[in-house]
């Protein structure tokens, strides 16, 4: 029986939320503290029209601001060192990096690479699942409705249909593409769209600071 109801209504009404092996379930009892950390920075969200404007780099400041709701939250980027042993043979068998991770939680941001990172999202949470390294997968990306405004915007170009929204990522999750492994998706929907002129506080330091190298998102 799925169990997207457990994700508050409010949280509903501002993602588009899907699920793939009753992970709201897992979240909500078996990993409540971090559950209720996501539900928070979730809430405090908004995607303001100067960041959206903003010229790109190697960062979004959207990216940043919700990195920076987690790990002020002491939620860390992680590096899992993972090996196959056979006999006296050890062969490295290194994952990717999760955005933020906490407590069993891996929880991923994908506002705008290349849909494939959707793949490797998907099999890096399959593979730590079956070594027991968590017990949940989240991703946090952007619904596909918001093309509308990013061509309003003059910057439907830079979100391109081969970048990772959420018409590309579902035919991967509900393709099993995760495994067995627990997997919760938010997308952001046009709800959270904030039209703000000037352009907003930028994101403390402190986004940066608990990670040497991330990848372009």
């Amino acid at each position: 029986m799925p169990t997207i109801h457990l994700v508050p209504q409010d949280l509903r009404d501002l993602y588009h939320v899907h699920e793939w092996r009753n992970a709201a379930g897992v979240l909500e009892t078996a990993c409540p503290a971090e559950w209720g950390e996501i539900i928070a920075v979730l809430r405090d969200f908004r995607l303001y029209r100067s960041e959206v404007k903003k010229a790109g780099g190697n960062r979004s400041p959207i990216s940043d601001r919700l990195d920076y709701g987690f790990y002020i939250r002491d939620w860390l980027e992680k590096h899992f060192e993972t090996a196959i042993v056979l006999d006296n043979t050890r062969v490295e068998s290194p994952t990717h990096k999760i955005d933020c991770f906490k407590g069993r939680v891996a929880l991923e941001i994908e506002w705008n690479n290349k849909d494939p990172f959707y793949d490797r999202d998907l099999n890096n949470f399959r593979l730590l699942f079956e070594l027991r390294a968590i017990d949940v997968g989240v991703i946090v990306t952007r619904a596909t409705e918001l093309q509308s405004i990013f061509n309003k915007l003059g910057k439907g170009k830079s979100y391109g249909n081969s970048t990772t929204h959420l018409d590309k990522l579902l035919p991967r999750l509900d393709g099993g593409g995760g495994g067995g492994c627990p997997v919760l998706v938010f997308a952001i929907r046009d709800k959270l769209y904030v039209e703000d002129r000037p352009a907003v506080q930028a994101v403390p330091k402190i986004a940066k600071s608990k990670t040497k190298k991330k990848k372009k998102k």
